[in-house]
């Protein structure tokens, strides 16, 4: 398939752009990446008119440029489009619906408390989203058990679904642990997890997609100076 017929327009600290290039990666489908390049300031045009809705990336554009938007839907986009590669959802109905049950877990509890443990200030607030992330990745720890199935992957032999959904979020999770010297996946708390992230992250699908610790870290002083910025701001009025 020729470049130009496949686009994703993302933003390279995304997390959640990564999901539809790891995912196009494990298909062998070439696609080109258009970077956002606005990351803190107005949105683009292309972005505005392809994701009216949330105004976010990623989009994945396939064909006439029609636009897919959220990024677990686009991987299941993907999945049900291509074939040239190993299926990303499991096909047994019961593990599908489990995988897409943890990754919609992920998305919506577990990554607002990484997230509030990145721009929290104070040491209680601090304590509260470090609790709630432990929480986390205890629950992905035991998960990955049962859906892994003793296999290198939550996918079982290859990566899946939820590895990608999961997977997605190492790079923020490092800088996490960066900033607060504590380890959140490591061989005697999560061994599962632990061993399955080196596998993940050395994988050839996300080695050249994952981005790295220190520019992330760098990126993320930035926006964590931001959004303290405009909550002074707030305050002030």
């Amino acid at each position: 398939m020729a470049t130009g017929e496949v686009k994703v327009l993302g933003t390279w600290p995304s997390q959640f752009a990564m999901r539809p290039r790891i995912a196009l990666n494990i298909k062998s489908v070439d696609y080109e990446f258009i970077e956002e390049k606005n990351l803190l300031e107005e949105k683009s045009q292309l972005l505005l008119q392809s994701n009216p809705v949330y105004k976010k990336v990623p989009v994945l554009f396939h064909g006439d440029n029609k636009p897919i938007c959220e990024s677990l839907i686009i991987l299941q986009y993907i999945d049900e489009t291509w074939s040239s590669g190993p299926p990303i959802l499991p096909s047994d109905p019961y593990d599908r619906a489990t995988a897409r049950f943890w990754a919609a877990y992920l998305d919506d509890k577990w990554y607002p408390a990484l997230k509030s443990l990145g721009i929290a200030e104070g040491d209680e607030a601090k304590k509260t989203a470090m609790a709630q992330v432990e929480e986390g990745v205890a629950l992905m720890e035991e998960a990955f058990g049962k859906c892994g199935k003793g296999k290198g992957f939550f996918g079982g032999d290859e990566m899946g679904y939820l590895d990608i959904a999961f997977g997605s979020f190492l790079g923020w999770l490092r800088v996490v642990e960066k900033f607060n010297e504590t380890k959140l996946i490591d061989e005697a708390k999560t061994p599962g997890l632990a061993n399955w992230a080196e596998r993940f992250c050395s994988h050839a699908a996300v080695k050249d997609v994952m981005p790295d610790t220190d520019k992330l870290a760098e990126f993320a002083m930035i926006v964590v100076a931001k959004i303290r910025g405009l909550g002074l701001a707030a305050q002030s009025l």
